[in-house]
Protein backbone atom coordinates (compact mmCIF):
# COMPACT_ATOMS: atom_id res chain seq x y z
CA UNK A 1 0.00 0.00 0.00
CA UNK A 2 2.95 2.32 0.71
CA UNK A 3 4.15 2.02 -2.89
CA UNK A 4 1.22 2.76 -4.39
CA UNK A 5 0.56 5.33 -1.87
CA UNK A 6 4.01 6.89 -3.33
CA UNK A 7 3.22 6.20 -7.18
CA UNK A 8 -0.16 7.96 -6.69
CA UNK A 9 1.31 11.13 -5.83
CA UNK A 10 3.73 11.06 -8.11
CA UNK A 11 1.14 10.84 -10.94
CA UNK A 12 -1.75 13.14 -9.83
CA UNK A 13 1.36 15.60 -8.24
CA UNK A 14 1.96 16.15 -11.96
CA UNK A 15 -1.24 18.39 -12.26
CA UNK A 16 -2.42 19.51 -8.89
CA UNK A 17 0.55 20.37 -5.92
CA UNK A 18 -0.19 23.27 -3.97
CA UNK A 19 3.27 22.72 -1.86
CA UNK A 20 3.64 22.85 1.69
CA UNK A 21 2.23 25.85 4.58
CA UNK A 22 4.59 25.96 7.41
CA UNK A 23 5.35 27.88 10.42
CA UNK A 24 8.00 27.21 13.17
CA UNK A 25 8.13 28.18 16.82
CA UNK A 26 10.98 29.16 18.36
CA UNK A 27 11.71 29.61 22.41
CA UNK A 28 14.67 30.94 23.86
CA UNK A 29 15.58 32.64 27.18
CA UNK A 30 16.69 35.74 28.17
CA UNK A 31 20.29 36.10 29.76
CA UNK A 32 22.24 38.63 31.41
CA UNK A 33 25.87 39.32 29.67
CA UNK A 34 27.32 36.54 32.69
CA UNK A 35 24.75 34.34 31.21
CA UNK A 36 22.52 34.34 34.22
CA UNK A 37 19.17 34.18 33.88
CA UNK A 38 17.18 37.41 33.59
CA UNK A 39 15.10 38.28 36.42
CA UNK A 40 13.46 41.38 34.71
CA UNK A 41 9.78 41.34 33.19
CA UNK A 42 9.26 40.83 29.77
CA UNK A 43 10.03 43.50 27.73
CA UNK A 44 7.26 46.07 27.62
CA UNK A 45 8.12 46.95 23.96
CA UNK A 46 7.81 43.64 22.59
CA UNK A 47 3.94 43.63 23.38
CA UNK A 48 1.41 41.54 25.58
CA UNK A 49 2.66 38.37 25.80
CA UNK A 50 -1.06 37.56 26.68
CA UNK A 51 -2.26 38.90 23.13
CA UNK A 52 0.37 39.61 20.64
CA UNK A 53 0.52 37.00 17.45
CA UNK A 54 4.50 36.94 16.62
CA UNK A 55 6.12 37.41 20.72
CA UNK A 56 5.17 35.97 23.80
CA UNK A 57 6.51 33.76 26.79
CA UNK A 58 6.10 30.28 27.17
CA UNK A 59 6.94 28.94 30.74
CA UNK A 60 9.08 31.55 32.03
CA UNK A 61 9.19 35.18 32.37
CA UNK A 62 12.40 35.03 30.86
CA UNK A 63 12.07 31.96 28.35
CA UNK A 64 11.00 34.28 24.82
CA UNK A 65 8.49 32.18 21.98
CA UNK A 66 8.47 34.23 18.90
CA UNK A 67 6.08 32.56 16.36
CA UNK A 68 5.92 32.77 12.51
CA UNK A 69 2.53 33.60 10.73
CA UNK A 70 1.82 30.59 9.06
CA UNK A 71 4.34 30.70 5.22
CA UNK A 72 3.95 29.10 1.91
CA UNK A 73 7.70 28.55 1.49
CA UNK A 74 10.87 28.21 3.67
CA UNK A 75 12.64 31.13 2.90
CA UNK A 76 9.37 33.05 3.51
CA UNK A 77 9.28 31.34 7.13
CA UNK A 78 13.08 31.95 7.99
CA UNK A 79 12.47 35.66 6.77
CA UNK A 80 9.63 36.22 9.34
CA UNK A 81 11.62 34.25 12.40
CA UNK A 82 14.64 36.72 11.26
CA UNK A 83 12.68 40.36 11.10
CA UNK A 84 10.99 39.22 14.99
CA UNK A 85 14.43 38.17 16.25
CA UNK A 86 15.64 41.42 14.99
CA UNK A 87 12.68 43.24 16.38
CA UNK A 88 12.98 41.31 19.56
CA UNK A 89 16.91 42.59 19.98
CA UNK A 90 16.45 46.05 19.71
CA UNK A 91 14.43 45.71 22.87
CA UNK A 92 16.51 43.38 25.39
CA UNK A 93 18.97 46.44 25.85
CA UNK A 94 22.40 44.46 27.80
CA UNK A 95 20.76 41.06 27.82
CA UNK A 96 21.20 38.93 25.05
CA UNK A 97 18.90 35.99 23.79
CA UNK A 98 20.30 32.21 24.49
CA UNK A 99 21.56 30.38 21.51
CA UNK A 100 20.96 26.79 22.83
CA UNK A 101 18.19 24.69 23.93
CA UNK A 102 19.54 23.57 27.22
CA UNK A 103 19.45 26.50 29.98
CA UNK A 104 21.87 29.15 30.95
CA UNK A 105 23.33 29.91 34.42
CA UNK A 106 20.59 29.13 37.20
CA UNK A 107 20.11 28.96 40.90
CA UNK A 108 17.61 26.46 41.70
CA UNK A 109 13.89 26.97 41.07
CA UNK A 110 13.40 30.38 42.60
CA UNK A 111 15.59 31.77 39.98
CA UNK A 112 13.39 31.19 37.15
CA UNK A 113 10.49 33.69 37.23
CA UNK A 114 7.03 32.42 35.98
CA UNK A 115 5.48 33.83 33.12
CA UNK A 116 2.75 36.75 33.82
CA UNK A 117 0.09 37.74 31.91
CA UNK A 118 -2.25 40.19 33.43
CA UNK A 119 -5.38 39.95 35.59
CA UNK A 120 -8.05 38.58 33.03
CA UNK A 121 -9.13 35.18 33.72
CA UNK A 122 -7.58 33.90 30.56
CA UNK A 123 -4.30 35.29 31.74
CA UNK A 124 -4.83 34.06 35.62
CA UNK A 125 -5.28 30.44 34.01
CA UNK A 126 -2.22 30.66 31.90
CA UNK A 127 -0.19 31.52 34.83
CA UNK A 128 -2.29 28.93 37.04
CA UNK A 129 -1.05 26.71 34.96
CA UNK A 130 2.14 26.65 35.32
CA UNK A 131 2.77 27.18 38.88
CA UNK A 132 0.57 23.46 38.37
CA UNK A 133 4.04 22.55 36.03
CA UNK A 134 6.21 24.37 38.87
CA UNK A 135 4.51 22.30 41.70
CA UNK A 136 4.42 18.78 39.62
CA UNK A 137 7.62 18.60 37.79
CA UNK A 138 9.72 21.45 38.97
CA UNK A 139 10.72 24.83 37.44
CA UNK A 140 14.27 23.46 36.80
CA UNK A 141 13.02 21.04 32.90
CA UNK A 142 10.25 24.28 31.86
CA UNK A 143 13.64 26.67 31.41
CA UNK A 144 14.52 24.22 28.43
CA UNK A 145 13.88 25.39 24.76
CA UNK A 146 13.45 24.44 21.88
CA UNK A 147 11.69 24.65 18.29
CA UNK A 148 8.37 23.53 17.17
CA UNK A 149 7.63 23.06 13.52
CA UNK A 150 4.34 23.11 12.22
CA UNK A 151 3.23 21.75 8.64
CA UNK A 152 0.07 21.46 6.66
CA UNK A 153 -1.44 20.81 3.27
CA UNK A 154 -3.80 23.26 1.22
CA UNK A 155 -7.18 21.65 1.01
CA UNK A 156 -6.44 21.98 -3.18
CA UNK A 157 -4.20 18.65 -2.12
CA UNK A 158 -6.69 17.21 0.31
CA UNK A 159 -9.57 16.69 -2.29
CA UNK A 160 -7.01 15.23 -5.47
CA UNK A 161 -5.58 12.66 -2.46
CA UNK A 162 -8.87 11.71 -1.35
CA UNK A 163 -9.67 11.43 -4.89
CA UNK A 164 -7.05 9.42 -5.56
CA UNK A 165 -7.59 7.35 -3.20
CA UNK A 166 -11.17 7.12 -3.77
CA UNK A 167 -11.95 7.54 -0.47
CA UNK A 168 -15.81 8.38 0.31
CA UNK A 169 -16.33 10.02 4.11
CA UNK A 170 -16.47 13.83 4.82
CA UNK A 171 -13.15 15.60 3.48
CA UNK A 172 -12.17 17.11 7.66
CA UNK A 173 -12.83 13.18 8.60
CA UNK A 174 -10.50 12.27 5.73
CA UNK A 175 -7.44 15.04 6.72
CA UNK A 176 -7.88 13.64 9.97
CA UNK A 177 -7.43 10.40 9.15
CA UNK A 178 -4.72 10.86 6.79
CA UNK A 179 -2.86 13.29 9.30
CA UNK A 180 -2.79 10.19 11.95
CA UNK A 181 -1.74 8.09 9.24
CA UNK A 182 1.06 10.30 9.02
CA UNK A 183 1.96 10.82 12.78
CA UNK A 184 2.15 7.06 12.97
CA UNK A 185 4.96 6.96 10.61
CA UNK A 186 6.22 9.38 12.94
CA UNK A 187 6.73 7.85 15.68
CA UNK A 188 8.01 4.81 13.66
CA UNK A 189 10.87 7.14 12.66
CA UNK A 190 11.38 9.80 14.83
CA UNK A 191 14.60 8.82 16.36
CA UNK A 192 16.43 9.84 12.81
CA UNK A 193 15.39 13.42 13.47
CA UNK A 194 16.97 13.04 16.91
CA UNK A 195 20.33 11.83 15.60
CA UNK A 196 20.54 14.16 12.69
CA UNK A 197 19.26 17.39 14.47
CA UNK A 198 19.81 16.74 18.19
CA UNK A 199 22.10 19.73 18.95
CA UNK A 200 22.27 19.27 23.24
CA UNK A 201 24.68 16.75 24.21
CA UNK A 202 26.34 19.31 27.38
CA UNK A 203 24.73 21.45 29.80
CA UNK A 204 25.75 24.16 32.53
CA UNK A 205 26.61 22.33 35.90
CA UNK A 206 23.47 24.47 37.52
CA UNK A 207 21.19 22.70 35.96
CA UNK A 208 22.30 19.23 37.85
CA UNK A 209 23.38 20.69 40.77
CA UNK A 210 21.76 18.15 43.50
CA UNK A 211 19.99 15.75 40.69
CA UNK A 212 21.65 11.92 40.27
CA UNK A 213 22.72 11.85 36.56
CA UNK A 214 24.78 9.66 34.70
CA UNK A 215 26.64 12.33 32.63
CA UNK A 216 30.63 12.80 32.45
CA UNK A 217 32.60 15.72 33.74
CA UNK A 218 33.52 18.96 30.78
CA UNK A 219 35.83 21.12 32.00
CA UNK A 220 35.19 22.59 36.02
CA UNK A 221 31.27 24.13 34.84
CA UNK A 222 29.55 21.76 32.60
CA UNK A 223 28.88 17.64 31.94
CA UNK A 224 27.81 15.95 28.90
CA UNK A 225 26.91 12.87 27.57
CA UNK A 226 29.29 11.50 25.60
CA UNK A 227 27.18 9.51 23.37
CA UNK A 228 24.25 11.46 23.56
CA UNK A 229 22.17 13.81 21.01
CA UNK A 230 19.80 15.54 22.68
CA UNK A 231 19.89 15.80 26.51
CA UNK A 232 16.60 18.11 26.49
CA UNK A 233 14.71 15.08 25.20
CA UNK A 234 16.16 12.79 27.70
CA UNK A 235 15.26 11.96 30.91
CA UNK A 236 16.65 15.46 32.14
CA UNK A 237 14.78 16.72 30.14
CA UNK A 238 11.23 16.04 29.31
CA UNK A 239 10.25 13.47 31.41
CA UNK A 240 7.86 13.07 34.46
CA UNK A 241 6.36 9.66 36.40
CA UNK A 242 3.02 11.13 36.04
CA UNK A 243 3.18 11.06 32.48
CA UNK A 244 5.14 7.52 32.28
CA UNK A 245 1.61 5.77 33.20
CA UNK A 246 -0.53 7.50 30.29
CA UNK A 247 -1.22 5.56 27.05
CA UNK A 248 -2.14 8.29 25.34
CA UNK A 249 -3.29 6.77 21.64
CA UNK A 250 -2.02 7.85 18.59
CA UNK A 251 -3.56 5.67 16.41
CA UNK A 252 -6.69 7.79 15.49
CA UNK A 253 -8.17 10.81 16.33
CA UNK A 254 -11.16 9.62 18.48
CA UNK A 255 -9.01 7.75 20.61
CA UNK A 256 -6.62 10.45 20.57
CA UNK A 257 -8.54 12.60 22.22
CA UNK A 258 -10.68 10.25 24.30
CA UNK A 259 -7.34 9.45 25.80
CA UNK A 260 -6.43 12.81 26.64
CA UNK A 261 -9.86 13.35 28.00
CA UNK A 262 -9.41 10.75 30.22
CA UNK A 263 -5.96 11.54 31.26
CA UNK A 264 -7.51 15.66 32.30
CA UNK A 265 -9.82 13.73 34.53
CA UNK A 266 -7.91 11.26 36.33
CA UNK A 267 -7.11 12.00 39.54
CA UNK A 268 -3.56 10.99 40.53
CA UNK A 269 -2.89 10.86 44.41
CA UNK A 270 0.21 13.25 44.12
CA UNK A 271 -1.17 15.78 43.04
CA UNK A 272 -4.34 15.65 45.24
CA UNK A 273 -1.97 15.92 48.39
CA UNK A 274 -0.46 18.73 46.57
CA UNK A 275 -3.82 20.22 46.43
CA UNK A 276 -4.97 23.50 44.12
CA UNK A 277 -5.04 26.38 46.93
CA UNK A 278 -2.21 27.67 48.90
CA UNK A 279 -4.13 30.26 51.10
CA UNK A 280 -6.13 32.18 48.32
CA UNK A 281 -3.36 31.84 46.07
CA UNK A 282 -4.13 28.80 43.16
CA UNK A 283 -1.03 26.70 42.66
CA UNK A 284 -2.61 24.15 39.81
CA UNK A 285 -5.78 24.35 38.03
CA UNK A 286 -6.33 20.71 38.75
CA UNK A 287 -5.25 17.55 40.96
CA UNK A 288 -5.49 15.16 37.52
CA UNK A 289 -2.51 13.63 35.72
CA UNK A 290 -2.92 16.24 33.09
CA UNK A 291 -4.21 20.27 34.00
CA UNK A 292 -4.73 20.88 30.18
CA UNK A 293 -3.93 18.99 27.06
CA UNK A 294 -0.51 21.22 26.54
CA UNK A 295 0.84 19.51 29.60
CA UNK A 296 1.54 16.29 27.95
CA UNK A 297 4.83 16.13 26.11
CA UNK A 298 5.05 14.36 22.97
CA UNK A 299 7.44 14.47 19.84
CA UNK A 300 4.53 15.54 17.53
CA UNK A 301 1.05 16.65 18.19
CA UNK A 302 -2.06 16.63 15.54
CA UNK A 303 -3.38 20.33 15.83
CA UNK A 304 -6.26 22.49 15.39
CA UNK A 305 -6.31 26.25 15.78
CA UNK A 306 -8.53 26.89 18.92
CA UNK A 307 -11.18 29.90 19.19
CA UNK A 308 -11.18 32.08 21.96
CA UNK A 309 -11.88 29.99 24.96
CA UNK A 310 -11.94 27.30 23.48
CA UNK A 311 -9.96 23.86 24.73
CA UNK A 312 -7.39 22.00 22.32
CA UNK A 313 -9.53 18.82 22.81
CA UNK A 314 -12.91 20.59 21.78
CA UNK A 315 -11.59 22.13 18.81
CA UNK A 316 -10.35 18.56 17.46
CA UNK A 317 -13.53 17.20 18.48
CA UNK A 318 -15.20 20.06 16.59
CA UNK A 319 -13.50 20.41 13.29
CA UNK A 320 -10.84 17.70 12.98
CA UNK A 321 -6.77 17.95 12.41
CA UNK A 322 -5.37 21.03 10.84
CA UNK A 323 -1.81 20.56 11.01
CA UNK A 324 0.46 18.53 12.46
CA UNK A 325 2.98 20.15 15.03
CA UNK A 326 6.82 18.79 15.68
CA UNK A 327 8.41 19.38 19.20
CA UNK A 328 11.07 17.47 19.16
CA UNK A 329 13.63 19.47 17.85
CA UNK A 330 16.64 21.45 19.44
CA UNK A 331 17.34 24.98 18.86
CA UNK A 332 20.46 24.89 16.06
CA UNK A 333 22.81 27.14 18.32
CA UNK A 334 25.21 27.80 15.33
CA UNK A 335 21.79 29.60 13.60
CA UNK A 336 20.89 32.96 14.51
CA UNK A 337 17.29 31.67 14.12
CA UNK A 338 17.59 28.20 15.76
CA UNK A 339 16.78 26.57 12.70
CA UNK A 340 18.44 26.33 9.15
CA UNK A 341 17.01 25.59 5.42
CA UNK A 342 18.02 22.51 4.63
CA UNK A 343 16.46 21.14 8.19
CA UNK A 344 12.88 22.65 7.09
CA UNK A 345 13.00 21.32 3.49
CA UNK A 346 14.51 17.93 4.85
CA UNK A 347 11.51 17.98 7.74
CA UNK A 348 8.62 18.59 4.76
CA UNK A 349 10.35 15.84 2.43
CA UNK A 350 10.43 13.79 5.78
CA UNK A 351 6.70 14.33 6.90
CA UNK A 352 5.31 13.98 3.30
CA UNK A 353 6.95 10.56 3.03
CA UNK A 354 5.35 9.89 6.58
CA UNK A 355 1.78 10.57 5.13
CA UNK A 356 2.82 8.63 1.46
CA UNK A 357 4.63 5.58 3.59
CA UNK A 358 2.69 2.44 4.54
CA UNK A 359 1.54 3.18 8.08
CA UNK A 360 -0.16 0.68 9.95
CA UNK A 361 -2.19 0.55 13.35
CA UNK A 362 0.39 1.01 16.29
CA UNK A 363 0.04 -2.39 18.61
CA UNK A 364 1.22 -2.18 21.86
CA UNK A 365 4.35 -4.28 22.12
CA UNK A 366 5.58 -1.37 18.68
CA UNK A 367 4.70 1.25 20.80
CA UNK A 368 7.15 0.44 23.62
CA UNK A 369 10.31 -0.20 21.71
CA UNK A 370 9.20 2.84 19.56
CA UNK A 371 9.13 4.53 22.59
CA UNK A 372 12.14 2.72 23.39
CA UNK A 373 14.26 3.73 20.42
CA UNK A 374 13.69 6.96 20.66
CA UNK A 375 15.06 7.41 23.58
CA UNK A 376 18.08 5.14 22.77
CA UNK A 377 18.97 7.62 20.15
CA UNK A 378 18.45 10.34 21.97
CA UNK A 379 21.10 8.98 24.98
CA UNK A 380 23.70 6.69 23.00
CA UNK A 381 22.85 7.33 19.16
CA UNK A 382 26.62 8.29 18.39
CA UNK A 383 27.48 5.42 19.88
CA UNK A 384 28.92 3.72 17.11
CA UNK A 385 27.36 0.04 17.92
CA UNK A 386 23.60 1.62 18.77
CA UNK A 387 21.19 -0.35 17.26
CA UNK A 388 17.40 -0.41 16.99
CA UNK A 389 14.89 -2.64 17.71
CA UNK A 390 12.74 -3.31 14.38
CA UNK A 391 9.81 -6.19 14.06
CA UNK A 392 12.59 -7.94 12.22
CA UNK A 393 15.42 -7.77 15.09
CA UNK A 394 17.93 -5.43 16.27
CA UNK A 395 19.34 -2.78 13.05
CA UNK A 396 22.01 -0.63 13.35
CA UNK A 397 21.37 2.88 14.01
CA UNK A 398 23.57 3.90 10.76
CA UNK A 399 21.99 0.91 9.05
CA UNK A 400 18.48 2.03 9.99
CA UNK A 401 19.35 5.68 9.04
CA UNK A 402 20.41 4.75 5.38
CA UNK A 403 17.12 3.18 4.97
CA UNK A 404 15.00 6.10 5.96
CA UNK A 405 17.16 8.38 3.54
CA UNK A 406 17.04 5.56 0.33
CA UNK A 407 13.22 5.80 0.95
CA UNK A 408 13.37 9.32 0.47
CA UNK A 409 15.50 9.76 -2.93
CA UNK A 410 12.31 9.44 -5.05
CA UNK A 411 9.97 11.72 -3.39
CA UNK A 412 12.57 14.67 -3.09
CA UNK A 413 13.55 14.29 -6.74
CA UNK A 414 10.04 14.65 -7.01
CA UNK A 415 9.62 17.60 -5.28
CA UNK A 416 12.26 19.16 -6.77
CA UNK A 417 10.63 18.63 -10.43
CA UNK A 418 7.43 20.14 -9.38
CA UNK A 419 9.25 22.93 -7.38
CA UNK A 420 11.93 23.65 -9.71
CA UNK A 421 15.95 23.56 -8.51
CA UNK A 422 17.38 20.70 -6.38
CA UNK A 423 16.57 22.12 -2.63
CA UNK A 424 15.09 18.45 -1.64
CA UNK A 425 17.80 16.29 -2.96
CA UNK A 426 20.60 19.42 -1.68
CA UNK A 427 18.53 18.45 2.00
CA UNK A 428 18.73 15.16 1.43
CA UNK A 429 22.37 15.02 0.72
CA UNK A 430 23.06 17.03 3.72
CA UNK A 431 21.76 14.53 5.84
CA UNK A 432 23.49 11.56 4.54
CA UNK A 433 26.80 13.42 4.98
CA UNK A 434 25.83 13.06 8.48
CA UNK A 435 25.49 9.54 8.52
CA UNK A 436 28.49 8.61 6.69
CA UNK A 437 30.78 11.19 8.82
CA UNK A 438 29.01 11.52 12.61
CA UNK A 439 31.38 13.85 13.10
CA UNK A 440 29.17 16.19 11.30
CA UNK A 441 26.38 15.45 13.54
CA UNK A 442 25.02 18.71 15.61
CA UNK A 443 25.53 17.28 19.02
CA UNK A 444 29.21 16.60 17.44
CA UNK A 445 29.56 19.63 16.10
CA UNK A 446 28.75 21.20 19.35
CA UNK A 447 31.07 19.44 21.47
CA UNK A 448 34.27 19.97 19.21
CA UNK A 449 33.55 23.92 18.92
CA UNK A 450 33.51 23.54 22.80
CA UNK A 451 36.83 21.94 22.87
CA UNK A 452 38.22 24.11 20.06
CA UNK A 453 37.19 27.13 21.75
CA UNK A 454 38.46 25.71 25.37
CA UNK A 455 35.14 26.54 26.84
CA UNK A 456 31.96 25.13 29.00
CA UNK A 457 28.69 24.92 28.05
CA UNK A 458 27.81 28.16 29.54
CA UNK A 459 30.44 30.37 28.35
CA UNK A 460 30.79 28.77 24.51
CA UNK A 461 26.75 29.46 23.84
CA UNK A 462 26.97 32.76 25.63
CA UNK A 463 29.60 33.69 23.36
CA UNK A 464 27.46 32.33 20.33
CA UNK A 465 24.53 34.15 21.47
CA UNK A 466 26.55 37.92 21.84
CA UNK A 467 27.68 37.06 17.52
CA UNK A 468 24.39 36.53 17.06
CA UNK A 469 22.74 39.21 18.37
CA UNK A 470 25.45 41.27 16.78
CA UNK A 471 24.58 39.92 13.67
CA UNK A 472 20.97 41.38 14.08
CA UNK A 473 22.39 44.54 15.47
CA UNK A 474 24.36 45.04 12.56
CA UNK A 475 21.39 45.68 10.14
CA UNK A 476 18.18 47.39 10.50
CA UNK A 477 14.71 46.36 9.68
CA UNK A 478 12.68 48.18 6.72
CA UNK A 479 10.70 51.31 7.95
CA UNK A 480 7.44 49.85 6.84
CA UNK A 481 8.64 46.18 9.02
CA UNK A 482 9.46 47.96 11.85
CA UNK A 483 6.28 50.21 12.18
CA UNK A 484 4.47 46.81 11.68
CA UNK A 485 5.70 45.50 14.84
CA UNK A 486 5.85 48.37 16.95
CA UNK A 487 2.12 48.70 15.95
CA UNK A 488 1.82 45.05 16.87
CA UNK A 489 2.87 45.94 19.91
CA UNK A 490 0.78 48.82 20.78
CA UNK A 491 -2.51 46.55 19.50
CA UNK A 492 -1.59 43.53 22.19
CA UNK A 493 -1.24 46.00 24.88
CA UNK A 494 -4.58 47.30 24.42
CA UNK A 495 -6.33 44.16 23.75
CA UNK A 496 -4.69 43.06 27.30
CA UNK A 497 -6.06 45.98 28.75
CA UNK A 498 -9.55 45.40 26.98
CA UNK A 499 -9.84 42.20 28.69
CA UNK A 500 -9.17 43.29 32.05
CA UNK A 501 -11.75 46.10 31.65
CA UNK A 502 -14.16 43.58 30.62
CA UNK A 503 -13.77 40.48 33.26
CA UNK A 504 -16.13 40.94 36.13
CA UNK A 505 -16.42 37.16 36.88
CA UNK A 506 -13.94 36.51 39.74
CA UNK A 507 -11.23 33.76 38.85
CA UNK A 508 -12.54 31.20 40.91
CA UNK A 509 -16.05 30.59 39.63
CA UNK A 510 -14.09 31.40 35.95
CA UNK A 511 -12.17 28.05 36.78
CA UNK A 512 -15.13 26.80 38.02
CA UNK A 513 -16.89 26.95 34.85
CA UNK A 514 -13.86 26.16 32.42
CA UNK A 515 -13.25 22.81 34.80
CA UNK A 516 -16.77 21.90 34.11
CA UNK A 517 -17.28 22.69 30.46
Amino acid sequence: MGDSRHQLFQQFARDQWGGFSKGIEKEGLRVDRNGFIAQTPHPRALGSALTHPRITTDYSESLLELITPVCNSTEEALAALWDTHHFVHQHLGDEVFWAASMPCQLDGDDSIPIAEYGSSNIGQLKHVYRQGLAVRYGRMMQSIAGAHYNLSLPDSFWVQWQTALEDRQRLQDFKSQQYFWLVRNFRRHSWLLMLLFGASPALDQSFVANVRHSLSRLGNDSWYGPEATSLRMGDLGYHNNAQASLNICFNELPTYTATLAKAIHTPWPEYERIGTRRGDAFIQINTSILQIENEYYSAIRPKRTTERGEKPIQALDARGVEYVEVRCLDLDPFSPVGMSAPQIDFLDLFLLDCLLSDSPIIEAAECQYLDDNFSDVVSHGRQPAATLETQDGALAVSDAGRQVLDGLESLAAKLDDLSGGERYRQALSQQRQKLEDPALLPSACVLQAMERAGQGHREWVLAKSIEHQQAFRDRRLSAETQARFESLSEQSLAEQDAMEAEDTQPFATFLEAYLAD
